[in-house]
Parts: structure tokens; C-alpha cells; sequence
């Protein structure tokens, strides 16, 4: 794995590892070499590993010594790959003509003699390591105890004043609402909230004012908060102490079960609350919570966590809940920044309206962030070149800033809990710009690429990416955006005061380093070993000649580069990704066959039409993403990419030998039209390990060779079906029909999750296939007409989360009926037909976990669709058809339908989409006719 604080230290060694093997073992000259430095890294390593625990203590020297170790692993394996290429180069000489033979290995043998070289002069940076090891003591001097103690940075959220607090009052209401719910019943059983949250949200003050709020209801009380590495036994002691309401000497009860046992025979028939806060481990939750009696009294605990997996261990038992707490609105952000700056909110200046509202922007509702900013702001004058100054000064300059500095250790507390492969994963986000969206399998698959995941064990590395990704969303390091049907965040963006810690982090280990941030002011002192350059603020950036480039392992441009650095500079690059909306010249990926180490390519780059013929030659390429060009047809090479895994373009045709891209997993988009090649598509069905595709037929009737086609790609589905096949996004386009999938797939393909219909052909009923498809979550299915025996088929469907049923036709004259014994683990449904019958009823108990509903809707009809019985709605989207009706009659469906909506316990968010509004007219009877839709499309 690679390591941000200790390079690729473990790779070396397993290169080097290598070398000593058989493949390698008639090298003459470097062989004693290697194995003295594989013996000595082994040994650095294994401090490496013991300084990275401990790494928040280390002191300047020994900081020093390890980046000079961690930067001298990238140059060794740098010149292991250039060494382990040149043998490479070599044996392929061998089986070209003799001529071509002879050149090559001149070649190779002048390279060799240049890498033993420094093969050497890596051996001497390795003694000279060692030798400072021991002549500085740095085994011993990096572990010794710490005397200084941290001021606990929570302090002042303890005793902050409740008349200074902004934004409380909703949460509080809400918390303490859901606390004492149930206190009047017979038996009143015990209930634990718990509040999660990222740092900085407010969650220890939030606990300390419903703990305040509640004083005088419960019979005992107690607040203690917990550290990284919690002292259980103190804790412990804490908790007896304001329980028993009195100080205990300290030579009482010391054992950790006997204060267990003494707390729960004080709170066995008592009624208690009790707060634990900032909980950073279940084992640490487990413990003190065994020695919280379990009494029908109406107890309540209270934790606070910045890990939704400790707040969902918190809360184990069904009356148990989980509070996320929000981060401030933009009304209650302004009233903070301005109370802390001038005293009182009603004070704000005009002139600086506009530039206060980026600086809040920047805090993102986190009123540890605002209240940091605003106290700087304070002792400031108020003119907007000051304002302006700070603004742009937020991650940079303001980092020595006393309160900047605090802000960041209460944040860092959140990334030095993180095991070391997650610092690595988190700090690689530094990569991109503020408010970036970043998506999920993109970010994943650059992990891979860069070393980042284990891969020992044998597991998928995609799989193990994936947990990584939810880790840091769990642990609040990460902000979900796009949320799918199966609970799944998809992407993801980064908090930019938690994004100014890790830019800040990142140039601190010379992790990644940053061009084109006005705001960022740059001192290179390292080899660059990953570039980012984003081109959004300022058009023009010029790499400084004192920049040294070639030892970059990622590139990473965003925006309009005019002058893109020349690729044939970043000859170790193991990551290239461009995001460019602009013309860019074709020229600038002359270079690409060089970069011998390239695992990840992606161009998002509209003007590039082609790829060079060589591009067959990236032997370790896995990702190919052309998905925003224009490029419709790969090199004929590309077949030769025994290692590729993903392959994106937006609108490929399929190449002659695709069957031999034995490694391939995810194939889309490719398109199947006159001019393909029928064989191709046989060739399709030898990709075992594929599990993804993506598919526009245009194959149309009158074609002469259709049957071909048809049967080629029939045979292919069944044989991936049979292997690896989980998805399948089909599109056929007008005079083009997929009606061969009807009958046809069989046996069916039994790992199937997800099937994706976007074509202009409706199945006459449910493909029998479909119906045994125990895996499948997501269903998008044209289906005309629509019947009861359609929905039952479906219904059955064991796993299916979500379901977009279309029909061109109307709906049944009759109404459609939703039993409880269909759909139980639905959670999004989309219903969509051209025009509105009678619809759908849901009886009760129907779709007990459906969330979010798409329906059209009648204007002239009744309301009665059995909306009281979907319990578990959040959120409800009505397609109103406007035939024949009036303005009247839309206001009042909507109105009654929002009314209806308030009356489930989830109160789900309701919205409105109407066809064909402009046409609607306002007066009463004069309606919109069903011939003036379809006139308007």
C-alpha cells in the first residue's frame, strides 16, 4: 500500500523482494545491492509504521528523518520500474527481427548501466538513513511519554452562554421532545438519543443545553465526555461521582467492574439521564454502558459521536434513535457572524453584504468555523478590502492565526483518529477544488490507481474501495450528495474548512501539491509527486521552472488549461485526469504511449475526437474514461490492454478482438448499428469478469442482416449472464426494437441487480426471465398495458428497491391494487403513462418501506389512492394532467394532496409537475384539451 506518511515504502520492498527472485536472478552487479536495501528499508519500515501511531508527538528531527526516507522510497521504486521496463523492452526485442533485436537490446544494456548507477547511489541515500537512525536515536527518543497535556478543546462548549447560542432552538425543542416522549405511560422504558455530526456542528453544546434545559426532571444526572484514548476507570469514577451528587476520594474504588457494579446499584431505582459525549470507539460505549441499569423508570441516555456507525451501535433497540444534527441555516449563520462581530445581529453593513456572504458560504453552517472567522473579523477594521483580505486569506495566511489554529486542532481531532489506509483515502481529496463534486466510483478507482488499497486477501478491489468511501462518510469526514435508491452515497463533496486542513496537510507531508488557487501561496522545496492544477480562478498558470515534474505520479487538470504542461515530462504518471469543458488541442496527447505506468485515464475533454494508434502500448492501464469526447472509435490497439478493467466512452463501436480484454468489468457505452460488425458482438460473450454494460441498439427492422445481430447478441447475454453480468443498461432508438429480449435470455442471469430499459419499445407483459431475477434492486421496465398480472409478477420480486414502470398507453380503465404482500422492500417507485385512467390504490399495509413516489394524477379526478397507507413516505412527486381541467381544479388537487401528505408521520416533502402549464387557462371552463398536448409535445 502506498502511505501518505510513508510513501511506498511497502511496495519497494516487494519490488525489491522480486528482483532477488528467480525471474531475476542473473542479474550481475546489483543483486548484493538490492538485497542490502530490501534488508534496511525492511527495518525503516517497521519504524515508519511505529512513528505513524505516535505521529501527532514527533519532534522536528525525527519528522525530518522520516520525510527523507518516505521521499527516498518514491526514487527507488522509481528506479525499479525504470529497471524492471528496460528488461521488459528487452525480451520483446528478442522476438522481433534481428535487426530490431540487436537495437533494442543496445539499448537496454545502455539503460542498465545507467540504472545500476543509481541503484548505487540509492545505496549510499539508504546507509546514510540508517547511520542518522542511529546516531540521532530515533527509536528511542520518538516514543518517549509526552509531559506536556492538551487544553480539552471542548471546554468552552460546556459553558458557553445559552444567551449567546444562535440556531438552538428548533434542535433542542426537537431532541427534548423526542426524550421525554412516553414519560406519562405505566411503564416507561428506557430510551438512548444519540446526536452525530461532523466537528465543529455543535453537538457537545447542543447536549449540554437539553441537559440543562431538563434540570429538575430526572431523579440523578450526569454529563462526562470521552477522549480518543479514554481513561474507562476515570470515567467511570466521573459518572458514580455526579450520580451520588458528591466528590469521591481518590483512594476509593478503583476496579473498573466493581465501579460498574456500584453505579448500577445506585441508578437500579432511580430515574437518571445521563450524557456521554464525543464517543470515539463502540468498545469505549460498550464498557459504560453496562453500568447503566436497564429500569422501566423512563431513564434516558445521551451520546454525541462524529460516527454514524457508533451513534447506530448507541441506539440498538427499536425505540432508540439516531438525531443528526444540521449544520446552521443561512438566516442563523448571518445572526452568529454578526452578534460575535459587532454584539448584535441587527448591526450589518451594506458594504459588506456581498463579501460576508462568501465568507459564510466558506464556513458552510458550521458554527465553530463562524465563530472563528467573526472573532478575527472583530479586532479587524470594516471595510471590504479587510473583509476581502481575510476572505481569501481562509486556509493560507490565517493558518498561524491563534483561533484559525484552534479551529483546526478541534478538526484534526476527526483525522487523527482515522486508521492510516483512511488519512491516505481523505488527504487524496485535497486533489480537488472547492465545492467539487466528487463521484464515488471515479474517486475509488484513482485510489486503486495510486496504490492506496490493500490488497491482500484476495478481495475485490473495488469492494474494499467502496468501505473505504462509506468510512469516511460514516465518520462525518465526507458530505454526502447524491444518495441513490438503496441508501448508497454515490457522490461526495468536503467541507472547505475540513478541505483547508487536508490542502494543508497534504503540502506539509509534500502529499500533493496545489497550482492555479489564488488564494494559496506556494513554496516548493520536494519533487512533485502529485500535481493539481485547476484553471476556474485564474486562466493563465505557468508551472515555475524550479518545479520538478518528472518524478509526478498523478495530474490532475480542472478547467481551461491553455498551456497544459507536456506530457512527455511525467514519464513515471500513474494518474491522468483531465476535466477541461474547452477546446484543447489533440496534440497535447501525442506523448501518451510513454507513460509506462499509467493506471488511470480520463478525459473529459469535448474537442478530442482520437486517441494515439500506440495507446495498446500502457500495458498497466485499468481505467479508460472518455465519457465527454467525441470519440466513437478506439485505436485497433486497445485490445492489447490485458489489464484494463473499465472502459467508458459515451458512444463506442465495438473493436474487432474486444473478446480478448479478458480483465474487463465495466463496458459502456457501445453501439450496435449498420456498420458494426455482427462478430464483434459473439466476441462480447467471452468476457467473464464483466459485470457492467451499457448498450444503444440501433439495429432497425428492415436490416438485411438483423437476424445476425440479433442472434450474436442474444448468444453473448447468455453466456455473461451465466458469469459475471450485474447490470445492464439497454437503449434502442426509433424503428429499432429490443422485442428479441422478451422470451429469449435463458437461463436467466441469476447475479442481476439492476436492468435499465431507455428505448422507445414496451414489452406486451413481464419477460419470464425478469420474474425469477432473485438479486434484482433496480427495475426500469416499459411495459404497455400495465395490468394487475404485471404488478403481481413484480411485486414478488424478493429484493427490488426501486421501480420505474413506464407505459406509452393510458392507464387501466380499472384501478390498479397494491397489496401488502407486494413490493415489501420498495422504497422508490416511479409510475409514468401517457395519460391518467384510473390509476393506482394502495391498500393498507402496501409498500411498508416506500420513501419516494412519482405518480400521475388526474386533475378532474378523486383524490382516494390510498396515500394514509404509505407510512414510510419522505418524499412525493405528482405529475398532474391538465385535461380538460382548470386552473380551479389543479389549485385544489394540489391543495388537498399537500394536506393528505401532512397527515403521514413523516410529513413527506411534496412537489408538482403539470403538463403542458402554459397552455392551462386561468378561467373556469375553459379547459386544456388532450390535442393541444400532444400538438405541444
Amino acid at each position: 500500500m502506498v502511505s501518505a506518511l510513508a510513501g511506498v515504502m511497502t511496495s519497494v520492498i516487494a519490488k525489491l523482494t522480486a528482483l532477488l527472485g528467480e525471474e531475476y536472478a542473473k542479474l550481475k552487479g546489483v543483486h548484493r545491492e538490492v538485497e542490502f536495501m530490501k534488508d534496511e528499508l525492511s527495518s525503516m519500515n517497521a519504524l515508519l509504521q511505529r512513528l505513524a501511531e505516535v505521529d501527532r508527538d514527533l519532534d522536528v528531527q525525527t519528522k525530518e528523518w522520516r520525510d527523507q526516507v518516505r521521499e527516498m522510497s518514491y526514487d527507488i521504486e522509481d528506479c525499479i520500474d525504470d529497471f524492471m521496463k528496460s528488461l521488459a523492452q528487452t525480451d520483446s526485442a528478442k522476438a522481433a527481427g534481428l535487426v530490431q533485436s540487436v537495437v533494442q537490446q543496445l539499448k537496454a544494456l545502455r539503460a542498465r548501466h545507467q540504472i545500476s548507477s543509481q541503484i548505487q547511489g540509492l545505496k549510499a541515500r539508504v546507509e546514510d538513513a540508517s547511520k542518522r537512525r542511529m546516531r540521532y536515536k530515533l527509536d528511542e527518543r520518538a516514543f518517549e511519554p509526552s509531559i506536556s497535556r492538551a487544553i480539552d478543546p471542548r471546554l468552552p462548549s460546556l459553558y458557553a452562554e445559552p444567551d449567546g447560542l444562535v440556531g438552538i432552538d428548533k434542535p433542542r425543542s426537537e431532541l427534548i421532545e423526542c426524550l421525554m416522549e412516553g414519560m406519562g405511560a405505566s411503564v416507561q422504558q428506557q430510551k438512548v438519543i444519540s446526536i452525530v455530526g461532523p466537528g465543529g456542528l455543535g453537538k457537545t453544546t447542543l447536549a449540554n443545553e437539553v441537559f440543562r434545559k431538563l434540570e429538575g426532571q430526572f431523579q440523578c444526572r450526569a454529563f462526562v465526555s470521552l477522549s480518543q484514548q479514554p481513561d474507562v476507570s476515570k470515567i467511570l469514577r466521573n459518572i458514580l461521582s455526579q450520580v451520588c451528587q458528591q466528590e469521591l476520594p481518590s483512594t476509593d474504588i478503583q476496579d473498573e467492574g466493581k465501579l460498574i457494579d456500584t453505579i448500577r446499584e445506585v441508578l437500579k431505582n432511580k430515574r437518571y439521564l445521563v450524557v456521554i459525549d464525543d464517543i470515539w470507539s463502540t468498545q469505549a460505549w460498550k464498557i459504560i454502558k453496562c453500568s447503566l441499569f436497564l429500569n422501566d423508570l423512563g431513564s434516558r441516555i445521551m451520546t454525541t459521536t462524529r460516527s454514524v456507525d457508533i451513534a447506530k451501535s448507541c441506539c440498538s433497540r427499536c425505540h432508540d434513535h439516531v438525531y443528526e444534527i444540521m449544520p446552521l441555516t443561512t438566516a442563523n449563520s448571518k445572526s452568529l457572524f454578526f452578534k460575535r462581530i459587532f454584539g448584535t445581529e441587527d448591526i450589518r453593513p451594506p458594504q459588506l453584504e456581498e463579501v460576508s456572504s462568501e465568507i459564510l458560504k466558506k464556513c458552510g453552517g458550521s458554527p465553530l468555523a463562524i465563530l472563528t472567522i467573526a472573532s478575527l473579523l472583530a479586532n479587524k477594521d470594516c471595510t471590504n478590502e479587510e473583509w476581502e483580505w481575510v476572505y481569501n486569506s481562509i486556509g493560507s495566511t490565517l493558518g498561524k492565526d491563534p483561533g484559525v489554529e484552534e479551529m483546526r486542532r478541534i478538526l484534526s481531532l476527526s483525522y487523527d483518529d482515522l486508521p492510516h489506509h483512511l488519512k491516505t483515502c481523505l488527504l487524496y481529496l485535497s486533489i480537488f477544488p472547492e465545492d467539487y463534486e466528487i463521484e464515488r466510483d471515479r474517486l475509488i478507482r484513482r485510489w486503486i490507481a495510486e496504490g492506496f488499497i490493500d490488497t491482500n486477501g484476495g478481495r475485490d478491489l473495488e469492494e474494499i474501495g467502496e468501505c473505504y468511501f462509506n468510512d469516511l462518510i460514516n465518520r462525518s469526514m465526507l458530505q454526502p450528495v447524491e444518495i441513490q435508491y438503496d441508501g448508497q452515497v454515490v457522490s461526495c463533496r468536503v467541507h472547505d474548512m475540513i478541505l483547508d486542513l487536508l490542502t494543508s496537510k497534504s503540502m506539509e507531508e509534500n502529499f500533493a501539491t496545489f497550482f492555479g488557487n489564488q488564494n494559496e501561496i506556494l513554496v516548493l522545496q520536494h519533487k512533485i509527486r502529485r500535481l493539481s492544477l485547476s484553471y476556474y480562478d485564474q486562466e493563465h498558470i505557468m508551472l515555475p521552472s524550479t518545479a520538478i515534474i518528472s518524478h509526478c505520479r498523478s495530474l490532475s487538470i480542472v478547467g481551461y488549461a491553455e498551456k497544459m504542461p507536456s506530457l512527455s515530462k511525467f514519464r513515471v504518471l500513474r494518474v491522468l485526469d483531465i476535466e477541461n469543458g474547452e477546446e484543447m488541442e489533440s496534440n497535447c496527447f501525442e506523448h501518451l504511449r510513454k507513460l509506462f505506468q499509467l493506471k488511470y485515464l480520463r478525459l473529459h475533454v469535448r474537442s478530442i475526437s482520437a486517441l494515439p494508434e500506440q495507446l495498446g502500448e500502457l500495458q498497466h492501464l485499468k481505467t479508460l474514461d472518455m465519457g465527454w469526447t467525441k470519440i466513437t472509435k478506439m485505436p485497433k490497439s486497445i485490445v492489447q490492454l490485458q489489464h484494463l478493467t473499465c472502459l467508458r466512452v459515451g458512444n463506442l463501436e465495438l473493436p474487432e478482438g474486444i473478446g480478448n480484454l479478458q480483465a474487463l468489468q465495466e463496458l459502456s457505452d457501445i453501439k450496435v448499428n449498420r456498420y458494426s460488425m455482427a462478430s464483434c458482438l459473439l466476441e462480447l460473450g467471452s468476457l467473464a469478469k464483466l459485470k457492467i454494460l451499457g448498450l444503444r441498439w440501433y439495429i432497425v427492422s428492415t436490416h438485411s442482416n438483423k437476424g445476425t445481430f440479433v442472434d450474436n447478441l442474444v448468444s453473448s447475454l447468455r453466456k455473461l449472464g451465466r458469469f459475471s453480468l450485474r447490470s445492464i443498461c439497454i437503449r434502442s432508438y426509433h424503428g429499432s426494437s429490443t422485442e428479441f429480449l422478451l422470451d429469449s435470455w435463458f437461463p436467466s442471469p441469476h447475479l442481476m441487480q439492476k436492468f435499465q430499459m431507455g428505448t422507445y419499445y414496451n414489452f406486451p407483459r413481464v419477460p419470464p426471465w425478469i420474474a425469477s431475477l432473485d438479486k434484482l434492486t433496480y427495475l426500469d421496465i416499459n411495459i404497455d398495458p400495465v395490468d394487475e398480472e404485471a404488478l403481481e409478477i413484480l411485486g414478488e420480486l424478493p429484493a427490488l428497491l426501486f421501480l420505474w414502470l413506464m407505459s406509452k398507453s393510458a392507464a387501466p380503465k380499472q384501478r390498479l391494487i397494491i397489496s401488502s404482500s407486494m413490493f415489501v422492500c420498495l422504497r422508490e417507485f416511479h409510475f409514468t403513462c401517457w395519460s391518467n385512467g384510473e390509476g393506482l390504490m394502495f391498500e393498507a399495509g402496501a409498500m411498508p418501506r416506500l420513501e419516494k413516489l412519482w405518480v400521475p394524477f388526474d386533475a378532474g379526478s378523486g383524490l382516494d389512492f390510498g396515500i394514509q397507507h404509505l407510512s414510510s413516505l419522505r418524499h412525493l412527486a405528482v405529475e398532474i394532467i391538465c385535461i380538460g381541467a382548470t386552473a380551479r381544479d389543479v389549485e385544489a388537487l394540489e391543495e388537498a394532496i399537500r394536506d393528505a401528505a401532512h397527515l403521514l408521520p413523516n410529513r413527506p416533502a411534496v412537489e408538482f409537475r403539470t403538463w403542458d402549464d402554459e397552455k392551462m387557462v386561468e378561467e373556469e371552463g375553459q379547459g386544456v384539451t388532450e390535442e393541444e398536448i400532444h400538438a405541444s409535445g
